[in-house]
């Protein structure tokens, strides 16, 4: 039920979606997006459910003490959805993060186990390497290029630069956003920004109703502002394919990490686990693994590792990449439950599943054929903690939680759980 709504109430809280926690006179608990702990808010149109509410804030009565100034334009001007938090002090953001990974795996999880460190980013802003931007064709016959609005996901506002990419991602843009009007059309374009450790830059163009080639514009203006690109293009369930610009390794634009420094510590801290829980030669499984980032360097120690991913051109980077520095991995590109029975044992499991956590008959088989040591990567902190149950892993069984803070300005948050399965 939608009503409007003139209340004025205090937000209590953070919730894991992002949103502020509050109480509506009658009682119901309420969540309202863009708002910080201790802010007295005026709320605007409420959204009734069954057990909670959804209210928009009309208006901020009185800030609370972690309220800052957004750093982005776009985040206030046009309710960019790709931060949720750039109103919230980095102290106040770091907490709700801890606080939300602790909250899942005591309330969902059944642990009793306090808020986990947080390995911060070296880079609160400026941190990302890719950027993806949705491109929408007007009446007009011409293209809009940028984010969606948070509060109206079908609207997408034009990108005139984001806080959170990096420097040279947003040099790129402003040297060739004048020549979009060559992108192809169709409901599921975008274009991908991306910049390597060394400075390399690739922009991919993806989706389009027709076949397309016209990236030399977006080439040349590049290099008109000294910034050589290569350009890429990916049609729907195809290869990708260079049309521009300079060679590239087309795997760099991907299976590139979001923040990369980041990402840097989480796999040393995952590889750092697997080495810790065994001695000797070990059989370790790395499941949903990627292009290899924490398989090869076991493999390179001599333990006999078999990484499983479902993306065959994952698989087989990490399969060249492995070749190259002359290891032994075994490589599996498919399902990690069509091939886990036949996998197990093992002393050590290696898990990153993607946001849905682990499926039922994953979780089930680990419960049933234990490793010695289970390192679980997550994403998701309630689907983490659901796992975690349904194996079994109480309190006694976890040897380590640690949350990573891998997308600052955002409610996002990445944990990495050592547990033994009994």
């Amino acid at each position: 039920m939608l009503t409007g709504q003139g209340e004025t109430v205090t937000i209590e809280g953070l919730a894991a979606g992002g949103a502020g926690v509050t109480h509506l006179a009658d009682g119901m608990i309420a969540f309202v997006p863009r708002t910080a702990p201790g802010d007295r808010v005026e709320l605007g149109a409420v959204r009734r459910h069954r057990r909670y509410a959804e209210a928009q804030p009309a208006g901020i009565v009185e800030p609370g003490p972690g309220r800052i100034a957004p750093p982005c334009a776009h985040f206030t001007d046009d309710r960019c959805g790709g931060c949720q938090w750039q109103h919230l002090a980095p102290g106040v953001q770091a907490a709700a993060k801890r606080r939300i990974v602790g909250d899942a795996l005591r309330r969902i999880g059944g642990l009793g186990v306090e808020d986990p460190e947080l390995v911060e980013s070296p880079r609160l802003l400026g941190y990302r390497a890719t950027m993806t931007l949705t491109v929408r064709w007007h009446r007009s016959g011409q293209p809009v290029v940028g984010f969606h609005d948070g509060a109206d996901p079908d609207r997408v506002f034009p990108l005139e630069s984001c806080a959170i990419a990096r420097d040279e991602l947003s040099a790129l843009w402003r040297a060739v956003r004048s020549e979009v009007a060559v992108l192809p059309r169709g409901e599921d374009v975008r274009l991908r920004l991306r910049v390597e450790a060394d400075g390399t830059r690739h922009l991919l163009v993806s989706g389009g109703d027709d076949a397309w080639s016209r990236g030399e514009p977006l080439a040349e203006a590049a290099r008109q502002a000294g910034i050589p690109v290569t350009i890429w293009w990916q049609p729907r369930g195809g290869a990708v394919r260079r049309v521009a610009g300079g060679e590239g390794n087309p795997a760099a634009v991907a299976f590139g990490q979001v923040n990369p420094e980041v990402a840097t510590l989480l796999h040393a801290a995952v590889v750092a686990a697997a080495r810790a829980a065994v001695t000797g030669s070990a059989r370790i499984l790395d499941l949903y693994a990627g292009a290899g980032e924490t398989a090869l360097p076991l493999a390179g120690d001599g333990h006999r590792v078999v990484l499983v991913e479902s993306d065959v051109r994952a698989v087989r980077r990490a399969e060249d990449r492995a070749a190259a520095a002359g290891l032994a991995l075994r490589c599996i590109a498919g399902r990690v439950e069509d091939h886990l029975t036949s996998l197990l044992p093992a002393d050590v499991v290696i898990v990153n599943p993607p946001r849905t956590g682990l499926g039922q008959t994953v979780a089930d088989r680990l419960r049933d054929g234990p490793p010695r040591r289970l390192i679980y990567v997550s994403c998701d902190p309630a689907t983490l903690a659901r796992d975690l149950r349904r194996m079994g892993i109480g309190t006694a069984g976890i040897r380590q939680v640690r949350a990573f803070d891998m997308f600052p300005q955002t409610s996002h948050v990445e944990t990495l759980v050592e547990a033994e399965v009994t």
